[in-house]
């Protein structure tokens, strides 16, 4: 009896996850308007990494990055979402970075969680940002690469390991699971509208700018995620830029 008790209740929490992530999936998409596409996904195993679904033994990014469909299939149209996530229930949901949908900066945890620290010491309001075992990613408001080229230019060193992800670039979004973990919201999506505004105004509907999440700068955080990268030693290399 414990035994069929507990294959229920395993069962019961694989169908809430996978729920979980097409809902997910459907608000990024149909809300927010960004487009986005499933991830590889992982290979079934035992432990806490598990390996990608990938060709790649060695990968990157293991489980969330494009494979079939390739990221030029991103979307933001409900039936497509909900076919492929009906038909790969458990597969990551990417973020195809740029144009209208949000940026991104990423690097290692454990700067990551100091870069945040330092930031909130100095007043910078953050946006939402995505955490999993390996790396933290904070999403920004779109930025072209000129306005990049522009910011790291003025860095005199900037860490191989602090990675952007702009036009043509991608994310993993919660509550993805990756070779390293789950992905989950370190900061939640913050509304646009301040709640004072909210409450005299009418409800955003869904896809407008006032649905999506408020994004800061990334002009606003570059200064000091680059500090915090290069402060902890994380490896990756890096460019020293001339002036």
């Amino acid at each position: 009896m414990r035994e069929i008790l507990g294959r229920r209740r395993k069962l019961s929490l694989r169908r809430s996850g996978r729920s979980a992530v097409v809902t997910a999936a459907l608000t990024y998409a149909t809300e927010w308007k960004w487009p986005v596409l499933p991830g590889v996904g992982l290979r079934p195993g035992i432990g806490r990494v598990r390996e990608c679904g990938c060709a790649h033994p060695d990968c990157a990014a293991p489980g969330a990055h494009p494979f079939d469909p390739g990221l030029l299939a991103a979307t933001t149209d409900a039936r497509m979402v909900r076919w492929w996530w009906t038909n790969r229930p458990e597969a990551p949901v990417v973020l195809a970075t740029g144009g209208r949908a949000a940026c991104a900066v990423s690097l290692p945890a454990v700067a990551g969680a100091r870069a945040l620290a330092a930031l909130d010491l100095s007043g910078v309001r953050l946006g939402p940002v995505v955490a999993t075992p390996a790396r933290w990613t904070l999403l920004v408001a779109p930025y072209s690469l000129e306005v990049l080229g522009e910011l790291l230019h003025r860095q005199e060193w900037v860490p191989g390991s602090l990675r952007f992800h702009g036009d043509g670039g991608y994310v993993v979004l919660p509550p993805s699971a990756t070779g390293p973990g789950r992905a989950r919201w370190e900061r939640a999506p913050q509304p646009a509208v301040p709640a004072s505004g909210r409450s005299r105004a009418p409800r955003p509907s869904a896809g407008s700018p006032d649905a999506r999440p408020w994004l800061p700068d990334v002009a606003s955080l570059v200064d000091v995620l680059v500090e915090q990268s290069a402060a902890t030693g994380t490896q990756g290399g890096g460019s020293r830029l001339a002036h």
